[in-house]
């Protein structure tokens, strides 16, 4: 999984994918002072033949809260000997927040820090954004917790809540920074009135669906001048993914079995389907929205005890990066066609390496 995460940032530093991507991208993507976006997140199914990458997420959320688990759980698992990552997880923020700051501003590190989301106290992830806060008060930076319609721009700086803010660390999907109620972010973007990171160049650069169709394509990847190896670990660890369109609307229709289908601006899971479950009338409206088509990998399987009850649950395993090093593994456990935290006995697990 590493080895497939270094490939795909290799192939992210080409010129003539990087021109490709950017092309379907918003008009702030286009936009890069520096920072290569913090929490990179790359979601694998381990199939029989290997892992196989089926998702890539800019503002990848569960970071803190699986740290936390880990910890834990390393306390009572006698033949674990770490979590899979970085041993000091806090060490391992503040370095992705200060390489982010010196990347746009050259020196010096943030003084303040906004954890942003669209109403984050309703945020399912809000406990995170408590132990983000509380993590980076620990080195020393302050940290707030935002909505959007707390900021204002003005005369080159951002404020938030009425005090200036030099680094946002975004969790809204909102990827452009579109939105009216996201302006004053966007002006402090395009401005290089804050650093903020993730942002719209990194989900341009990685994170747009459609960007899968071009990684999974290794013939055109080698000709871009990607190296042979890794042209072959993305193509072994890319399942073949395609754009749905008028021209291939009729076959995929036909080998729906094979494919899932997800929306190129969606996130958590909302709107996709497997193709085995797809109605008629759902397909249709596939067809008039903008979709790809990914080759379907089962997911492998995970017994726990739930209840005091055996039960299979599906796993799939998120890398947690910066600038392709990994610094926290962790899985996901759930049941059904998508990861969705509500399976009794599933939701976050830590990723333990074992004695041999």
């Amino acid at each position: 999984m590493r080895d497939i995460v270094q490939a795909l940032e290799a192939a992210a530093a080409l010129p003539a994918y990087q021109r490709q991507v950017l092309s379907w991208a918003p008009q702030s993507a286009q936009f890069s002072p520096g920072p290569v976006g913090a929490f990179m997140g790359y979601d694998f199914h381990l199939g029989k033949e290997g892992p196989h990458l089926i998702e890539i997420n800019t503002n990848a959320g569960g970071a803190f809260l699986n740290a936390m688990l880990a910890r834990a759980q390393l306390q009572c698992c006698g033949d674990a000997t770490s979590a899979a990552g970085a041993g000091d997880f806090d060490a391992a923020v503040i370095a992705q927040f200060e390489s982010e700051w010196l990347a746009q501003r050259g020196s010096g590190r943030p003084e303040r820090i906004a954890i942003v989301d669209d109403q984050p106290g309703e945020q399912y992830l809000y406990p995170e954004f408590r132990l983000a806060q509380q993590s980076l008060r620990r080195q020393g930076i302050d940290a707030v917790i935002l909505s959007p319609s707390d900021f204002h721009y003005g005369s080159g700086t951002l404020y938030g809540g009425g005090k200036r803010v030099d680094l946002v660390y975004n969790r809204l999907v909102d990827f452009g920074l579109e939105a009216s109620e996201h302006a004053a972010l966007r002006s402090a973007w395009l401005g290089g009135g804050a650093v903020i990171t993730p942002n719209p160049h990194a989900h341009a650069l990685f994170a747009d669906k459609r960007n899968l169709a071009v990684l999974s394509d290794h013939e055109t990847l080698s000709t871009w001048g990607l190296s042979p190896g890794n042209a072959e670990l993305l193509r072994s660890g890319i399942p073949p993914t395609v754009q749905v369109n008028a021209d291939n609307a009729d076959v995929l229709w036909q080998q729906r079995r094979q494919w899932f289908f997800k929306p190129v601006a969606g996130h958590g899971s909302k709107g996709v389907y497997r193709g085995s479950k797809l109605t008629k009338n759902t397909y249709s409206r596939i067809l008039e929205s903008d979709y790809i088509a990914q080759a379907y990998v089962p997911p492998s399987e995970r017994l726990v005890f739930v209840d005091g009850e055996r039960e299979m649950l599906k796993v799939d395993v998120r890398l947690y990066t910066y600038r392709g090093d990994l610094f926290l593994a962790a899985a996901r456990l759930y049941r059904g066609q998508t990861t969705n935290f509500r399976t009794p006995g599933g939701g976050f697990a830590p990723v333990l390496l074992m004695e041999d």
